[in-house]
């Protein structure tokens, strides 16, 4: 993760030349509970003036969106930037003080024609209801370019006033019903009892494979993701050759990793290896499959179905669980 100077970065942009766009960035849901886990999609709809694809999203975090992640894109790289709050804030039990500030999305190449939505999760803390955050974003258009949606609404001010408006999230109170206390001990139960369909275990040859997970998709999202956990018993490597799924074009084989201090996706054209006696948890995050031209979007409660072509083990089918946006139960319980 990239932790840049944020004087040094906005001498930058002010380096750029600005071209005005003409339709605003926004988010598919701009309203979010007090105290709540989201998944922010913001929508890009265009490139800069002129018909410039972009190749670069910048979104600076409004104080009181916290512990933010943002989520891979094939085809992009992503940069980090952490800094301190301005203030602390608690998250069950532990004192946060700092962390993300601004998201970058680099490297990549949106044309005028399409829309793509970037996808960051995070938790809105310390904010009153009825507050409007503001996540000001850059669109770069390599170096023909940029367009700011960076501007905000004065109190009392109409907000379709203004030529360049930063996409908001508005706050409203958290929904408190009798049957609350019922409903997230169900949530729990549903979580849980997803982690021990998750848990269960497909055997071939020397391998286990484990805990097949998806997620859902948001709306306007056009790649899905998903997971599994491998042990090889054996004594020798074996290796995942090939992935996939009827419900898909194609899966690929997907790493994060960091690479010059900068957070990198990238495919796995040579697959993955299960070392002999070793397992491979997909779960931590490096390692994920990425479903292309889906059939319809991933929704919470779906089966995906999965083909994976080991060199020695053969071809596995597994059933993949769609939890939620969120990440599920790890989501809900630690941000």
């Amino acid at each position: 993760m990239k932790i840049h100077n944020v004087t040094l970065c906005a001498a930058l942009l002010a380096s750029a030349s600005i071209v005005p766009a003409y339709a605003h960035t926004s988010f598919v849901n701009p309203t979010a509970e007090q105290e709540s886990t989201i998944v922010a999609a913001l929508q890009v709809p265009h490139g800069c003036d002129g018909g410039l694809p972009t190749t670069e999203v910048r979104v600076q975090l409004p104080e009181g969106f916290i512990s933010a992640k943002p989520q891979p894109k094939a085809g992009w790289e992503i940069e980090i930037i952490k800094d301190d709050y301005k203030k602390s804030y608690m998250n069950h039990g532990t004192e946060v003080k700092s962390g993300p500030i601004e998201i970058r999305w680099t490297g990549g190449d949106l044309p005028d024609a399409y829309y793509d939505t970037f996808n960051l999760q995070g938790k809105i803390s310390g904010v009153a209801a009825g507050t409007n955050l503001p996540f000001k974003v850059t669109q770069i258009c390599g170096d023909k370019g940029t367009a700011n949606w960076d501007e905000v609404a004065e109190k009392g001010q109409d907000p379709h006033s203004l030529n360049n408006p930063a996409p908001v999230i508005r706050v409203v109170a958290k929904a408190a019903t009798e049957g609350e206390s019922h409903d997230h001990a169900a949530h729990g139960a549903h979580e849980h009892g997803g982690a021990e369909h998750a848990a269960d275990v497909v055997k071939a040859g020397d391998l286990e494979l484990s805990g097949a997970v998806a997620k859902a998709m948001l709306p306007g999202q056009p790649v899905g993701g998903g997971t599994v956990t491998m042990k090889n018993d054996g004594a020798s490597d074996d290796r995942l050759v090939s992935v996939a799924s009827p419900v898909a074009g194609r899966v690929e084989m997907h790493e994060m990793a960091m690479v010059n201090d900068v957070m990198r996706m990238r495919k796995m054209a040579a697959g993955i290896v299960i070392p002999a006696g070793k397992t491979v948890d997909m779960t931590s995050g490096d390692l994920h499959f990425m479903f292309y031209n889906v059939s319809k979007p991933f929704a919470e409660g779906d089966k995906v179905p999965l083909t994976l072509t080991f060199e020695k083990a053969g071809k596995v089918d597994l059933i993949l669980d769609v939890g939620s946006a969120q990440g599920g139960h790890d989501a809900h319980q630690h941000n």
